[in-house]
């Protein structure tokens, strides 16, 4: 039972019934209206909250596509950077490549180039000794003939006396008062006098000496030099030692330098023999040298020579410059002259240059008496013509 005021309803009743379902569903109602009202709240909350997401996710897209155009941009700078750099590179690289193939290039030509050219020094080389072995045959058939061989030795000492003495201190082929022809004679001053230079040489024992083989073989060569030497020693001694006519000594002219080494190494006995002859032995080394001294002999005789007209040329030079001292004072006396004549002239203008200024001047109310004064002397003149 259920009492509500003054009246109590059953349970069963239907108008309780009746009011039960209608209050049940009035609960329901309102139950389901709080419920509604909390989801519409929680969706309405959650909403704000997907609002807010989505405006952040709006802000967080703006955000990245700027970041993504900002990387975009900095890629394409990046890139258009390493384009450029790698295109300067791959430029500096093919320039490199360049330079270093033309100086390739250019290396190579100048290589072939040196190369050339020693083929052609090489040539011309292999054409120097093919045309040196033909004068060596030449040269050997001139020696193996005595009288070639004695005109190989005068031309090789006319070269050297050509080459040292003056043209007019030598005279070639020169025929002396026995008769005898000298291959050289050198006009040298008194003493010691005219010298002879023989260029004939016995190369016979010579070349026998160098083909001999032994011992006793080459004794025998060297024994036979020795004679020879002698002889030729001895054959200029009289020829070309004339007493009044040439010098107290001669020449002995050697063509070869190992002839001469060969003599003073194994025969120094031959070489003193020479001297107590009054025969020299030179080679063309020694030649050149012993022609030097005689062309400072020569120029020593000229100056000698030659003293007489300088101290003639002196004497003429002394008086001139006494001619000179003389007009020298003669002319310092007329400039002295001279110039007391302009001073005097000056002097003059000066005194007439104050006159005019008194008369330009002048006041014929306060005349002053002029005193005369008289005129300044010039100097005497000068006779015409006098020195």
């Amino acid at each position: 039972m259920i009492r509500l005021g003054d009246q109590n309803y059953a349970l069963t009743d239907p108008a309780m019934l009746l009011a039960g379902a209608v209050l049940l569903i009035v609960l329901a109602a309102l139950w389901r209206s709080r419920r509604q009202g909390q989801a519409m709240r929680d969706l309405t909350g959650q909403m704000g909250q997907l609002s807010d997401y989505m405006q952040a996710l709006g802000t967080g897209q703006t955000q990245l596509a700027a970041n993504i155009s900002t990387v975009a941009e900095a890629q394409s700078v990046a890139q258009t950077h390493v384009l450029g750099t790698m295109e300067r590179r791959l430029a500096e690289v093919q320039e490199r490549m360049k330079e270093t193939l033309t100086g390739s290039a250019e290396k190579s030509a100048k290589q072939l180039t040196a190369l050339q050219e020693r083929l052609a020094t090489i040539d011309r080389a292999q054409t120097n000794i093919e045309k040196l072995s033909g004068d060596v045959l030449s040269l050997q058939d001139i020696l193996s003939n005595k009288q070639r061989r004695g005109l190989f030795g005068e031309i090789q000492l006319t070269d050297i006396v050509g080459k040292a003495l003056p043209a007019d201190s030598f005279t070639l082929q020169h025929t002396l008062s026995n008769g005898k022809r000298a291959d050289c004679i050198v006009h040298l001053p008194n003493p010691p006098g005219p010298l002879v230079i023989d260029a004939k040489f016995p190369l016979e024992a010579w070349e026998a000496l160098t083909a001999a083989e032994g011992r006793d073989n080459q004794a025998n060569a060297l024994r036979a030099l020795a004679y020879a030497v002698r002889k030729h020693i001895r054959d200029i001694s009289e020829k070309y030692i004339i007493e009044g006519e040439t010098a107290d000594g001669a020449i002995m002219f050697l063509p070869s330098e190992a002839v001469y080494a060969e003599l003073h190494a194994r025969l120094p006995e031959v070489v003193r023999a020479g001297f107590d002859a009054r025969v020299w032995i030179v080679s063309p080394t020694t030649c050149m040298a012993t022609l030097n001294t005689m062309r400072a002999i020569l120029k020593d005789a000229r100056m000698r020579e030659q003293a007489g007209a300088i101290r003639t040329a002196l004497k003429q030079l002394h008086r001139d410059v006494e001619i000179i001292t003389e007009k020298a004072g003669k002319l310092e006396t007329h400039l002295r002259q001279a110039g007391e004549d302009v001073a005097g002239v000056l002097t003059a203008a000066t005194r007439a240059g104050k006159r005019a200024d008194r008369l330009d001047n002048f006041d014929f109310e306060e005349v002053v008496p002029v005193v005369e004064s008289a005129p300044l002397p010039l100097a005497p003149r000068r006779a015409s013509g006098q020195d």
